[in-house]
């Protein structure tokens, strides 16, 4: 009878389990971790203005003051991860930082293996390119000739895009996506898709470059957001109370009108 008890409660947790009903083992480790160590890891690539960027050995722009300021809410210290666009996903999966910031695209792909915080930054994906191709390049079509080259970043949903639209493109890979648009300005290659945000930016920065489709993007509006492991519910909470007071005390405003208001779409 003891055993038939038993054998009934371990397949009654079972069941709880696979429903989502009781949280695994680990559920709760890591903000347990967060708060004993006060440290907080972010994950970012650092090359994509005015969201995250290295500059002078040190992490910039509006993500990385944002996450600073969730994080002082509690005394934890910011421990800045350098990751790339190909080996986000799977640092976050090898448990190398808490949070990934850094103009991250809220993705399809994205939200079935990781967690968002709630949505900012509209954009669109538009062309940077060389000013003496302005009357030139005007539609999709004509950025997909075997007589265009486009030049993008591995990783990401820019590369996606070309990979997808592009396919009779010249295309290169180029490492380093901060460095992408000064080739263009050189010359050196034709078209670089990136969102509206960086473009405008860059477009401003050399007189060369201009950024097409601002007023029609190629894609549908999307937004970016800090995108977070699933594995401690408590955490995830904790983060979404975080990003609310930064919304409440005016902080998502005023790091807006820093950093964004001369990107919107």
């Amino acid at each position: 009878m003891k055993n038939l008890s038993r054998s009934l409660l371990t397949m009654s947790l079972l069941s709880a389990l696979a429903l989502g009903a009781v949280s695994p083992s680990y559920a709760g480790e890591r903000l347990d971790n967060i708060m004993e160590k006060k440290v907080l890891r972010v994950g970012t690539p650092g090359d994509y203005r005015p969201f995250s960027m290295k500059e002078d050995g040190k992490f910039v722009g509006h993500d990385i003051e944002l996450v600073q300021k969730m994080a002082d809410v509690y005394g934890w210290k910011v421990e800045f991860v350098h990751s790339s666009w190909s080996n986000l996903a799977k640092d976050m999966a090898a448990n190398k930082f808490d949070v990934a910031v850094g103009g991250i695209t809220r993705s399809p792909a994205r939200v079935v293996t990781g967690d968002f915080l709630p949505a900012y930054a509209p954009f669109g994906k538009v062309a940077l390119i060389n000013k003496k191709n302005k009357n030139k390049l005007t539609s999709l079509e004509k950025l997909n000739n075997p007589n265009v080259t486009v030049i993008k970043n591995p990783g990401g949903t820019n590369e996606q895009f070309v990979l997808q639209n592009l396919t009779k493109a010249k295309i290169l890979t180029h490492e380093k996506n901060y460095e992408i648009p000064q080739l263009i300005a050189e010359g050196k290659g034709d078209v670089m898709i990136t969102e509206n945000a960086e473009a405008k930016l860059y477009a401003k920065k050399y007189p060369q470059l201009h950024a097409q489709f601002l007023d029609k993007p190629l894609t549908p509006v999307n937004y970016m957001g800090f995108w977070m492991p699933t594995d401690d519910p408590d955490y995830t909470r904790v983060m979404n109370y975080l990003w609310n007071l930064m919304d409440l005390r005016g902080e998502l405003k005023a790091l807006d009108e820093k950093y964004l208001s001369l990107i919107h779409i």
